[in-house]
């Protein structure tokens, strides 16, 4: 070998080594460290405050254990360990390590536990009350040796470098699997037997001085005839060193080789290089162009999204600013009229049409806050579809009545009533469909509510739920339909400029019925109207299956919607009802003459109140004048029928049913007028007297207190108030049994929540303890809201500002189910 060779070979052989080493040791290094700051965190998060001592060694093993120690102790000044975790453990140089927990130094070492299995050792600064009431100096933490030697060690078997990390003595902390010896001198003895002793001694001995003052060692020895760079460093936190070991053969070699083939490699290798550079900066053009077409395309998006927010915000600047002014306009006229009753009254009234507005506005901007910050979330509870939609006609009765619309209902195969879902979300989707049906339909207009059901593809536990809100308003271009559901998306037309809205309500509507895993389509024709397709699948509600067989009465059905009358006669006889239906009063009267020729009279008559000519009042009294006297004749109506409730009674009219014909509502409404005794309780009535119930009303405002008040006792209910949770609970524990019919709770109050109020009456030893009524009355207005009100032993819930018909529907809804029970 050349003298430059062998100058060569021993240049890259050091540098190697000593990167080799460098990197060896960063890795230990770091290695260590992570687990010394994880035993920091522990010191610092786990308080020694903590008065009762099992409950701190809890703590300390719990954090322990979740950052993947298998041991813990606490050590005292004197050395003595007590375990807190794993078996008993013991240090094999205990000396040098608890002189350094005294300096307060992190400290590794090795042990063994009592199973004999060989440890790694951390110790980290503590102050911990022990059992023998010492204070400990340190905490000490422990793993497997294993941990270190599969991070560290390599076992490849072309690897270059032979590492071991020993003690200064030589014993093996860590070693490769070609060690022969109990130690590494003397395995240097046995594995190199071949090797001068001479040599060998000198290694040994220079070695030893190195590692005990402290030093890095380096030197070329030779063994069994082979060249080798032998590299010695000392360990970060511990009494060990690494010692690796490089044969020279493979480097001589490549060095001896460079010789012939170094301009060739040069030459392949500067074109590899470039070769490579090439393809790097043809990738690294075409990720950058990549990159800088989704950036351009996000900008794109972004722009896009902040001009429609800034459209959506100059929008609601104006429609927020609108009934404000008209809330503070009226407002001063009325004050400025205030002797003139008609014009105070019209004020009034326009104040509570803005109100409505502005309240609808800030609900549509809360709601898509919170989808926005992915807050919004379903509360899953079991629901009536029957009482769903007859609450939701009720609400929207009152809206269709003013501007004199027809509303028809259509219910088809409804064979499951009874399913899971969050019931507030699903009223806020059909309540928006159908009141935006009122909005953009004129006066005069017709809209429809039709549900039906089939199998659901998700399986037997699932119905397929389909709702259709169709009208023939003013309807909507093709350039709307496709963004009608996109967030801050609104028709500027001058057909709709004057109408209520945001915009925001179908973008809410389309991700609650995304959230139920549904589907909603929409078809429209500009000045024809709209069609809104919803699509649910429902989970069934198991609930106690009740025969729905009535006597096979003869029955005529009479109202001008032809689909109703189908439908109403198809679900009559899957109950054991054989009924005929017409179209017209008129024809009623021919039908009902007929069958009284024949002596086949009807035995029960259903008559829809508006009908085209004779309403339903009018042929009723026909009949009555007419005909036998003991014949049942109910009206249906999806309206609320107290405004015509005394005209009917006189012309003869024996009872009142309420649309939607859902099966359950035809079995329970026919069967009190057939003689067949009641199964379950009866659909609720609507028309409850309220005069004279007595409701306790918790609430904290004045002023809140001051409307209700007012509102409520115009329809002769009678309202005791209670200013917080407290009081509430005190009125209600000091009354007779009876004496309250119904409790208004208000949530947020001072001293007592109404969560609080509401758990401690439900908990009172009470006769109404656990029936009485108690609804919510609340700002807090989101699911999750509703739900916990539900949760603590609450009825219902209703939002504030104070929807006077929502309130009533619910006081009648409860005061007519204690009445039958």
């Amino acid at each position: 070998m050349s003298h430059l060779n062998e100058q060569t070979i021993n240049a890259v052989g050091n540098l190697y080594m000593t990167g080799m080493s460098e990197q060896m040791c960063a890795h230990f290094e770091t290695l260590i460290d992570s687990k010394f700051d994880q035993a920091d965190v522990v010191t610092e998060v786990v308080s020694a405050d903590i008065e009762n001592i099992d409950e701190l060694y809890e703590e300390l093993v719990y954090r322990i254990q979740v950052r993947g120690f298998d041991y813990l102790a606490l050590c005292s000044e004197s050395g003595e360990l007590q375990m807190l975790y794993g078996e008993p453990i013991q240090l094999a140089d205990p000396d040098p390590f608890l002189e350094s927990m005294r300096h307060k130094e992190r400290k590794v070492a090795v042990g063994t536990d009592e199973s004999g299995r060989e440890i790694v050792i951390f110790g980290v600064d503590a102050s911990y009350p022990m059992a023998n009431g010492e204070e400990c100096m340190a905490m000490v933490t422990a793993l497997p040796v294993e941990y270190i030697t599969e991070l560290l060690l390599r076992e490849d078997e072309d690897s270059l470098v032979h590492s071991h990390i020993i003690r200064k003595d030589g014993s093996f902390i860590v070693h490769d699997s070609e060690v022969q010896g109990p130690d590494y001198f003397s395995n240097l003895y046995i594995k190199f037997s071949e090797s001068d002793p001479v040599e060998l001694d000198r290694y040994v001995d220079e070695l030893f001085v190195s590692m005990q003052e402290g030093e890095n060692y380096s030197t070329i020895l030779q063994l069994n005839g082979v060249r080798n760079q032998v590299y010695s460093t000392n360990l970060p936190h511990a009494e060990w060193y690494l010692v690796s070991l490089l044969p020279y053969g493979i480097l001589n070699e490549t060095v001896n080789g460079l010789s012939t083939r170094r301009t060739l490699v040069m030459v392949g290798a500067f074109s590899v290089i470039c070769f490579v550079l090439l393809l790097i900066f043809a990738r690294y053009f075409g990720l950058i162009r990549e990159q800088l077409e989704e950036v351009e395309e996000a900008r794109a998006t972004a722009m896009q999204a902040t001009k429609a927010k800034s459209e959506f915000l100059s929008n609601m600047s104006h429609d927020i600013r609108t009934p404000m002014n008209a809330i503070v306009g009226m407002t001063a006229i009325a004050t400025a009229h205030i002797n003139d009753k008609e014009q105070v009254q019209n004020c009034l009234k326009k104040i509570a049409l803005s109100g409505k507005h502005l309240l609808g506005l800030i609900n549509d901007v809360l709601d898509m806050s919170k989808i926005e910050s992915g807050k919004m979330t379903l509360s899953m509870d079991q629901v009536s579809l029957p009482e769903a939609i007859e609450g939701i006609v009720g609400i929207v009765q009152s809206q269709v009545r003013g501007k004199k619309q027809s509303f028809n209902v259509h219910v088809d195969n409804i064979q499951v009533e009874d399913v899971y879902c969050d019931s507030v979300r699903l009223n806020q989707v059909l309540l928006n469909l159908l009141s935006n049906a009122v909005k953009y339909t004129p006066e005069g207009g017709s809209i429809w509510l039709s549900l039906y059901e089939e199998e659901s593809p998700k399986g037997d536990n699932y119905i397929r739920t389909h709702v259709i809100v169709e009208d023939n308003g003013i309807g909507m271009d093709e350039e709307f339909q496709k963004k009608i559901f996109d967030t801050y998306s609104r028709a500027d037309s001058q057909r709709v400029h004057k109408t209520e809205g945001a915009g925001l309500g179908m973008a809410i509507t389309k991700y609650i019925v995304g959230a139920m895993e549904g589907n909603i389509e929409v078809e429209s024709q500009l000045g024809k109207g709209t069609k809104f397709h919803l699509t649910l699948d429902f989970e069934k509600a198991e609930i106690r299956e009740v025969d729905m067989v009535l006597p096979a009465w003869k029955m005529l059905v009479v109202d001008d919607d032809e689909m109703l009358c189908q439908t109403t006669v198809e679900a009559l006889l899957t109950i054991g009802i054989d009924a005929d239906w017409t179209l017209s009063g008129e024809k009623a009267l021919e039908l009902v003459r007929e069958h009284h020729q024949k002596r086949d009279d009807y035995q029960i008559i259903l008559l829809d109140w508006k009908l085209p000519g004779m309403n339903g009042v009018q042929v009723a009294r026909e009949i009555r004048r007419d005909y036998d006297q003991d014949i049942p004749i109910l009206l249906i109506s999806a309206y609320d029928w107290s405004e015509f409730e005394t005209e009917a009674r006189d012309a003869g009219v024996t009872g009142f049913i309420s649309k939607p014909l859902f099966k359950s509502t035809l079995f329970y409404g026919l069967q009190k007028y057939m003689g067949v005794e009641s199964t379950v309780d009866d659909k609720v009535d609507q028309n409850v007297d309220l005069t004279g119930k007595r409701v306790l009303v918790a609430e904290d405002n004045d002023l809140n207190w001051e409307v209700l008040n007012e509102l409520l006792s115009d329809v002769g209910l009678e309202l005791e108030w209670a200013e917080n949770g407290q009081i509430s609970v005190e009125k209600f524990e000091q009354s007779e049994a009876g004496y309250y019919d119904a409790i208004l709770m208000d949530v947020r109050m001072p001293i007592m929540t109404g969560y609080e109020a509401t758990k401690a009456i439900r908990a009172l030893n009470h006769a109404d303890a656990q029936t009485i009524p108690i609804i919510a009355m609340t700002a807090d207005a989101f699911s999750e809201d509703v739900q916990r009100c539900l949760d603590c032993g609450m009825n219902a819930h209703t939002a504030k500002p104070i929807n006077l018909d929502e309130v009533l529907f619910l006081l009648r809804k409860y005061f007519s189910m204690n009445e039958k029970s």
